[in-house]
């Protein structure tokens, strides 16, 4: 390996190793108790290190929820493959579960924190990650609609029923809101047969 890629990967490793770090502290302490200096401090560096990498704590919050995008894009990366759009549909909501139920850090940074969507605002930056979720979910309806196998219905509407279902059950299993309701066992079964029933309910007769 020549020096420049052994600083390069250097680089990455300890840019990885910031946004890891930070990640525990935001789960941990809450995103307003933690500052880069104490960053700096948990991963061993210099603050001045750190600045190196990113401009401010918002730059690093932005870009711990841009990991879990990822995460969670690459879990649909297979649903092109699935040509009827309700199975295609089905699927992007098991994988939407899974990944709240695997990566329970991540959704709680990605979807129910304030704190990402106030240093987007306070970045100037838009939720483009999560808008173009929205936008791959809105895409499969509205296919299923143009081939009739949904109830018709606005386009929107249907989407945002579908991310209400399967985003109320990962927050309220990640924040144990259904563990004196379901045994543990059966948790992640019913959650779903939840899917499955709402969608069976969609469908065009």
């Amino acid at each position: 390996m020549s020096i420049v890629a052994r600083k390069e990967k250097q680089k990455q490793e300890i840019r990885s190793l910031i946004l890891e770090e930070s990640m525990k502290l935001f789960v941990e302490e809450g995103f307003s108790k933690v500052s880069v200096r104490k960053i700096a401090e948990r991963i061993q560096y210099s603050p001045t290190t750190l600045y190196l990498y990113f401009k401010d704590k918002n730059e690093i919050l932005f870009h711990c929820c841009e990991s879990g995008f990822e995460k969670m894009l690459a879990q649909n990366i297979a649903l092109s493959l699935i040509s009827d759009p309700i199975e295609r549909l089905h699927q992007m909501g098991v994988n939407y579960l899974n990944f709240g139920l695997e990566n329970p850090e991540y959704y709680d940074l990605m979807f129910i924190q304030d704190a990402p969507m106030s240093a987007l605002n306070d970045m100037g930056a838009g939720w483009s990650s999560g808008d173009q979720s929205l936008e791959s979910l809105k895409m499969i309806v509205q296919e299923a609609m143009e081939k009739g196998l949904l109830v018709s219905a606005k386009v929107e509407t249907v989407a945002m029923a579908v991310w209400g279902m399967v985003h109320g059950l990962v927050s309220l299993a990640i924040r144990q809101r259904l563990d004196k309701l379901v045994p543990a066992e059966d948790m992640e079964q019913t959650m779903h047969d939840s899917l499955d029933w709402l969608l069976k309910t969609m469908k065009k007769a």
